[in-house]
C-alpha cells in the first residue's frame, strides 16, 4: 500500500466556495458496498435509505473563531495567529503566519491581548502565551478558520457550523453534518430513526495530505473525543435491537471505533481521551455499520478511512462518477451515504 494509491486528480472548478442553500438541498451520492451500485439523490431524500431503529451518530462540536491577525513588537510586521488546541489558561498551540516569530518574540493581536511566541514547535507550529484568556476576545477580534480552498465566502459564519453544535473546541467543523437541517432531523425522528451526539474536537491537520511514501509511517494527529453513557448504551441497544449505527463523518467514526478499542465483552462503554486512532484499509469495523461523509482530498487520512470501510478501487470509482456527475467537493460539497 503506497499514499500515491489514494490520489487522484480534481480540478480546482468542483470545489465548493459556498454551501448550497438550504443545507439540505446538497446532493446525495449513494454507494452500496454489497454490489458498488450507485443512485444520486438530494440530501433531504436521505430518509429513504434509513429506517425505523437505526442510529445516526452526530459530532455535537462547535468551531470556535481560531484565527488572529496581529502585528510584531517592536517592528509592526503583519503575523496571523491561528489557535490549535489550548494548553492551559495562557498558552495556546498554534500555527503562526509571518517570518521572525521565534522563540521570546512578541506579537499585539488586532483588538486583543499581547502575546508571546513561548516556543518554537517546529515548521509553522508555536507555542504562544497571550497576557489574559484569549477566549475574551472570540467575538470581537476572532475570525472563523476556514479551510484553505474556500477562498473568499463571506456569508454567515453560522454555515460552518452543524445544526446541533454545542460543545466549543474545533479548528475546523464536521463538515457531514453541515447538510442536516432541523427540520429534516424531525422528519427522520417521526420516521423512527433516533439521534445520538458524541464529541470530537476537530484540528486543523485533518485537511493535511499525507506525504510519506507508504501511509503505515504516517503519524497521524491527536484529537480529544468522549462519548458518554447515554450514547454508549444507545448503540448498544441499537444493536441489540437488528438496528443500524450510522456514523455522521469521520470523526464520528473515529471516536466510536476509539471507545471500541477501550471498551470490553462486546459493549461499547463511555470513554474521552485524545485518539490517534489512524483507520487505513484492512482495519476491522467494530461499531460502525454506515456512514454518512463528504468528499476528501487525495491523499488525505480521511479518504483513507473511507476507502477503509468501502474499499480503495470502489471509492475513487465513485469519486470518478461524481467527477462526471459534477458533484462538489470538500467542506462545502455534496455528501455521500455509505451503506
Amino acid at each position: 500500500m503506497k499514499t500515491e494509491d489514494f490520489s487522484y486528480d480534481l480540478p480546482a472548478a468542483f470545489i465548493a466556495q459556498t454551501p448550497a442553500e438550504p443545507r439540505d438541498h446538497s446532493r446525495l451520492m449513494v454507494l452500496d458496498r454489497a454490489d458498488g451500485q450507485i443512485s444520486h439523490r438530494s440530501f433531504f431524500e436521505i430518509g429513504e435509505f434509513l429506517r425505523a431503529g437505526d442510529l445516526l451518530v452526530v459530532n455535537e462540536t462547535r468551531v470556535f473563531p481560531a484565527r488572529f491577525y496581529g502585528t510584531k513588537l517592536p517592528g509592526g510586521g503583519k503575523v496571523e495567529i491561528l489557535l490549535l488546541k489550548k494548553i492551559d489558561e495562557l498558552c495556546w498551540e498554534c500555527l503562526v503566519g509571518g517570518s521572525g516569530l521565534t522563540l521570546g518574540r512578541k506579537v499585539q493581536v488586532t483588538g486583543g491581548p499581547t502575546a508571546e511566541v513561548a516556543e518554537d514547535l517546529g515548521e509553522s507550529r508555536r507555542l504562544v502565551r497571550f497576557t489574559e484568556p484569549i477566549e475574551g476576545a472570540f467575538d470581537s477580534a476572532g475570525h472563523m478558520p476556514l479551510p484553505p480552498y474556500i477562498r473568499a465566502y463571506k456569508g454567515d459564519p453560522e454555515r460552518y457550523q452543524t445544526v446541533f453544535n454545542k460543545t466549543v473546541g474545533s479548528a475546523a467543523a464536521p463538515t457531514a453534518g453541515l447538510h442536516f437541517t432541523p427540520e429534516l432531523l424531525e422528519k427522520l425522528r417521526y420516521q423512527g430513526v433516533r439521534l445520538a451526539k458524541i464529541d470530537l474536537h476537530v484540528g486543523l491537520d485533518t485537511f493535511a495530505p499525507v506525504t510519506e511514501d507508504d501511509p503505515q509511517t504516517h503519524q497521524i494527529h491527536k484529537e480529544w473525543c468522549s462519548i458518554s453513557t447515554e450514547t454508549a448504551d444507545m448503540i448498544n441497544q441499537t444493536r441489540q435491537n437488528g438496528g443500524r449505527v450510522i456514523a455522521v463523518g469521520t470523526t464520528s467514526v473515529r471516536t466510536l471505533e476509539s471507545a471500541a478499542a477501550h471498551s470490553q465483552n462486546g459493549l461499547l462503554q463511555p470513554w474521552k481521551g485524545d485518539t490517534s486512532l489512524f483507520i487505513l484499509p484492512g482495519y476491522q469495523f467494530n461499531v460502525v455499520d454506515a456512514m454518512i461523509t463528504n468528499f476528501h482530498l487525495p491523499k488525505s487520512t480521511l479518504l483513507m478511512l473511507v476507502s477503509a470501510f468501502a474499499g480503495r478501487e470502489t471509492m475513487l470509482g465513485a469519486y470518478e462518477v461524481a467527477k462526471a456527475e459534477e458533484y462538489r467537493f470538500f467542506s462545502f460539497g455534496d455528501a455521500m451515504l455509505l451503506l
